[in-house]
């Protein structure tokens, strides 16, 4: 994936991120008790937090351009996908099945962290992605 697809990315997921925490702000805080509300919270807090992430890869990927900070980037929309989605779904379901997943997601970041220690580490390499 070229480097403007991930600001495209990042930049729907931060947007995303800011609709779904005044949602949880304003409209959702009526519906759920507080213990829903804060993992509800949790899910737009790291949401927002590899959004960000995101954006910074597509702006080192001038920079240090291997394949390693492709897979972190992949790593952390899955782990948005699977973490914040999850804890969206259970939240707004109240199926309790939802929060298996949430750990899988939590494990893509971690990993998606690491392949982009690996990245900076390896330093600048021309590779085809």
């Amino acid at each position: 994936m070229e480097r403007n697809h991930f600001l495209l990315i990042a930049s729907v997921s931060g947007m995303l991120a800011v609709i779904l925490g005044a949602f949880g702000a304003h409209g959702l805080e009526k519906l759920v008790d507080a213990k829903m509300l804060q993992r509800f919270h949790t899910g737009v807090e790291y949401q927002f937090y590899h959004s960000l992430a995101l954006l910074l890869i597509s702006i080192l990927y001038y920079f240090i351009r291997n394949k390693y900070m492709a897979y972190a980037s992949y790593a952390f929309l899955l782990g948005m996908i699977l973490f914040s989605g999850s804890l969206y779904l259970y939240v707004l379901t109240d199926i309790k099945g939802f929060v298996l997943v949430t750990p899988f997601g939590g494990l893509s970041f971690i990993i998606g962290w690491g392949l982009l220690a690996f990245s900076a580490k390896n330093g600048m390499h021309s590779e085809k992605i």
